[in-house]
C-alpha cells in the first residue's frame, strides 16, 4: 500500500517525489527507466543543472529529509509483465503518473520519434489502468499529468475538462474534443479518453491534471541540497520557451521570439505544479475524488513576447546584456491568439496560491548564472537547425 509515483527521474516527477517524501510517512515507491536522459542526449543536449544518479538522489532524501519511506524500482511501463508485477507487489492506494516522453518538438522530428512517443506514453497509461482492474484495485486514486495542449487553441474560453454541446435542439455535457497540435499532445488526448473510459468501465477514481507549460529550476525542497536538483533543459527540443529565453539571457544571446509572439500560452511555475499533484496525492481518503475529475493546472496565460520582455527586464537588473529579437517562426500557429482558460477547480485545490512569473524567472536566472559555462557551451541547441543554419 502507499503511493506509486512514475516518471520519478523526470523534471516534474522528481520534485514531486521529494515533496511527497517531506510531507508523508506513507510508503512511497518511485519508478523510472531513465529514458528522459537518453532522449535529451539523443538530440545532443544536456541539462544546465547537474542531474545526479538516482542512488545519490535517494541518499540526499535520507540525509536532508530523513526520509526512510522511499524505495526505487527501475523498469519500463510499456512492458505489461513489469507493470503487472509492480501493481501486484505494491498494491498502491494512489498512483501519480508523470512518466511520458514530454516534448512536442521531439515527437515531430520523424516517423520514428512520433511512433516511439505514442507507443511509450499511451502503452504505459493503459498498462497501469488495466493492471489496477485485473488486480482488484479499482479504488486506487489514479492521478496523471496530461497537458493543456490537448485543447489546442480555440477562440472561446477553454472549460475545465468538458463542454456543453447543442445539436438538434438537445444539449449535453461532453468531453472537450481533442484538438492537439503535435504527436506528443495527441498522446495525452488519447490518455484523457482512456482514463475516462477506465473510470466508466472499471470505476477507478481518476484525476486528469492538465498541466500547463511548466517553468522553474527548483522547488523549496530541491533547493536544500545540490543532489536533490531536478533537471533544467534549455534546448529547442526539451527546453520550454521560458527556459530557452532564460538560458539565452545568461549566455548573452538575443531572446529569440518566433514571429510576432503575441499568442498567449498557459504557464505554471514548477513550485505550483508540484503542489497541486502533492495535494491530490495526499488528500484525506474521505475527501479524495471518487469520480473522473479534470483540473486545468495553470495559473496564468502569458504572451510569448511579454514573457521575453519580462525575462529581459529581470536579466538587465541582474547585470545581463539582454535583448529581444524576432525570428522566422518554424511552427505553424496563430501568432496573435489570445488564449483564455478556466482553472477554478485547480485554484481551489491550491487555495489560490501561486508564484508570479517575474518571481519564478528571477529564481531561474540566479540559479543559471551558477551554470553559465554549461549553457554557453551548448548555445547551438537554442534554435532548431532550420533557423540556426539560416
Amino acid at each position: 500500500m502507499g503511493i506509486l509515483l512514475t516518471g520519478a527521474d523526470g523534471y516534474i516527477g522528481w520534485p514531486t517525489a521529494v515533496r511527497l517524501a517531506s510531507r508523508t510517512d506513507e510508503r512511497l515507491i518511485l519508478v523510472d527507466n531513465f529514458a528522459r536522459r537518453d532522449w535529451v542526449k539523443s538530440v545532443g543536449a544536456t541539462s544546465a543543472t547537474p542531474v545526479e544518479p538516482m542512488s545519490d538522489r535517494l541518499a540526499a532524501l535520507r540525509d536532508e529529509l530523513g526520509a526512510r519511506n522511499v524505495s526505487f524500482v527501475e523498469g519500463d511501463l510499456t512492458e505489461s509483465s513489469f507493470v503487472d508485477r509492480l501493481i501486484r507487489v505494491h498494491e498502491p492506494e494512489t498512483i501519480v503518473h508523470t512518466a511520458a516522453q514530454p516534448s512536442a518538438p521531439y515527437s515531430q522530428v520523424s516517423r520514428e520519434q512520433a511512433n516511439d512517443t505514442q507507443h511509450n506514453n499511451m502503452q504505459a497509461t493503459r498498462n497501469l489502468l488495466w493492471s489496477l482492474e485485473e488486480h482488484g484495485l479499482q479504488e486506487t486514486h489514479f492521478i496523471e499529468t496530461t497537458t493543456t495542449g490537448v485543447y489546442g487553441a480555440p477562440e472561446f474560453p477553454i472549460p475545465e475538462g468538458g463542454a456543453t454541446m447543442e445539436h438538434g435542439g438537445e444539449r449535453d455535457e461532453v468531453p472537450f474534443p481533442a484538438m492537439a497540435g503535435s504527436w506528443y499532445h495527441l498522446t495525452k488526448a488519447h490518455d484523457a479518453a482512456n482514463m475516462r473510459l477506465a473510470h466508466e468501465q472499471f470505476d477507478i477514481p481518476v484525476s486528469d491534471v492538465r498541466t500547463a507549460i511548466t517553468y522553474g529550476v527548483e522547488t523549496t525542497e530541491t533547493a536544500a541540497d545540490p543532489r536533490l536538483a531536478t533537471r533544467f533543459d534549455f534546448d529547442y527540443y526539451f527546453g520550454v520557451v521560458a527556459h530557452r529565453f532564460c538560458a539565452q539571457a545568461v549566455a548573452g544571446y538575443p531572446l529569440t521570439v518566433y514571429g510576432r509572439g503575441e499568442q498567449r500560452k498557459p504557464f505554471i511555475a514548477l513550485e505550483d505544479a508540484v503542489e497541486g499533484l502533492v495535494r491530490l496525492a495526499l488528500a484525506d481518503p474521505a475527501e479524495r475524488p471518487a469520480d473522473h475529475t479534470v483540473y486545468n493546472q495553470v495559473t496564468r496565460a502569458i504572451s510569448i513576447v511579454e514573457m521575453a520582455e519580462t525575462i529581459a527586464g529581470v536579466g538587465t537588473e541582474l547585470g545581463l546584456d539582454t535583448a529581444v529579437e524576432h525570428v522566422e517562426n518554424p511552427r505553424s500557429e496563430d501568432e496573435t491568439h489570445k488564449m483564455e482558460i478556466e482553472n477554478d477547480r485547480y485554484e481551489a485545490l491550491i487555495d489560490g496560491q501561486s508564484t508570479t512569473f517575474e518571481t519564478g524567472v528571477r529564481s531561474i536566472l540566479e540559479r543559471l548564472l551558477e551554470h553559465d559555462e554549461v549553457i554557453t557551451a551548448n548555445e547551438d541547441r537554442f534554435l532548431p537547425s532550420v533557423l540556426s543554419e539560416g
